[in-house]
């Protein structure tokens, strides 16, 4: 069974992953699926292998999250 999700992504992470799918040889949603099933399993994430899925990433750019 699968589910029906609809994912809203800026362009550039968009073209990113268009070009890491094709690189990999794989469609958009067939990569999709890998590295969110990488990020699901316990043990890590596609970024932070090994660390624990729980622990939040260290904060990007300037060391703020954007949202309020």
């Amino acid at each position: 069974m699968t589910k029906h999700v609809n994912l809203r992504l800026p362009d550039d992470v968009h073209a990113a992953a268009v070009a890491a799918a094709a690189a990999d040889d794989r469609s958009l949603n067939s990569w999709l699926i890998a590295v969110v099933r990488r990020a699901a399993e316990p043990g890590g994430t596609p970024d932070r292998p090994g660390v624990d899925p729980a622990t939040p990433a260290p904060l990007r750019g300037r060391g703020y999250s954007p949202r309020p």
